[in-house]
């Protein structure tokens, strides 16, 4: 070969295109809306990543999870909703009832959405069918909301000559209208007498004890709502201080040293979210995901201030508690 033809046959071979390398996947994006401040989630976050691992992912390694949390501030989820939502994340996780399930559902008709709440999404409005949700929605839903007249019927047991009781609901949840209506079902059939008090703060607290103390209720008995549920410590501090037993949904409560919690289990409820959020990763459909429902309702019992408030458990309580704490 001439040297002009070889001068000819590198210039030609400088202008081929170089071997293009593999660039690293880009990790898929969990978008992460709760009620509430990292701390007082921090149990339920601990599930939902347990139940992401099961599907094998790992926040860090495999996905990214981008959280936003409303503060105890119901009106922030629709803002905070719509910015996951203009991100495009791979899936919106609506975590911790049905206001961020609602407010989920507004921001989005296309990014699957999976939920954890404690009332019926069915009569939410949140999915069409427990077996065929519909539309890109999918997710949780533990008996919480449903067992709110359970609560009274407990309480009833226990101050069994009282002729009243109070009933603690935030307003602003979705769901409280149903709870109330179911509350005064059972307070009918009990032959007893309720008083609506209505707190949405936690300024408003401690007024609510107050009040339901002026009133001589004979317990006070807390609907299902994140914003009582993860205020669990400071509830049962008015406990004591106006002598007011008490009964809420979370477990929380009777572990800060409140009398008694029955509701949802919520640990396996954020568990299977996390679980149904790795499938949709993995590319199944929230139309092929039927609503889960935890069955299992927890009832945990604190001994000890039960005696401290002079109040005696019946031997056929503590037998069906789950929890109790001496």
């Amino acid at each position: 070969m001439k040297r002009r033809d070889v001068l000819k046959w590198l210039g030609s071979a400088a202008a081929w295109p170089l071997p293009v390398r593999a660039q690293p996947l880009a990790m898929p994006v969990i978008g992460y809306l709760a009620p509430e401040t990292p701390g007082p989630f921090n149990s339920r976050l601990q599930a939902f990543w347990e139940g992401l691992a099961d599907i094998g992912y790992v926040e860090g390694r495999n996905v990214t999870i981008e959280y936003r949390w409303a503060e105890g501030r119901y009106d922030r989820l629709p803002a905070l909703a719509a910015d996951l939502a203009r991100r495009n994340v791979s899936v919106l996780v609506a975590s911790g009832g049905a206001p961020a399930a609602l407010a989920a559902k507004a921001a989005t008709k296309t990014i699957t959405i999976v939920f954890e709440m404690g009332g019926d999404p069915v009569a939410l409005g949140v999915v069409d069918s427990l077996s065929r949700p519909g539309g890109n929605l999918t997710g949780v839903s533990s008996l919480s909301v449903e067992v709110s007249r359970k609560r009274l019927e407990f309480m009833h047991e226990l101050r069994p000559t009282a002729s009243s009781f109070a009933v603690a609901v935030n307003p602003t949840s979705p769901t409280s209208g149903l709870q109330v209506q179911n509350l005064q079902i059972a307070a009918e059939a009990l032959g007893v007498r309720l008083q609506v008090i209505n707190a949405s703060t936690e300024e408003e607290f401690e007024a609510m004890f107050l009040s339901a103390t002026q009133h001589q209720a004979g317990g006070l008995v807390f609907t299902s709502d994140p914003y009582f549920a993860f205020r669990s410590t400071r509830l049962a501090d008015l406990c004591f201080r106006y002598s007011m037993p008490a009964v809420t949904q979370s477990r929380d409560f009777p572990a800060a040293g409140g009398l008694i919690s029955y509701g949802g289990d919520f640990m396996q409820s954020h568990r299977r979210a996390g679980s149904y959020a790795g499938r949709v990763l993995k590319g199944e459909k929230p139309s092929d995901l039927p609503v889960q429902l935890v069955t299992k309702v927890e009832l945990v019992i604190n001994l000890k201030t039960a005696k401290a408030l002079s109040i005696i458990i019946p031997p056929s309580i503590i037998s069906t508690a789950d929890t109790v704490i001496e």
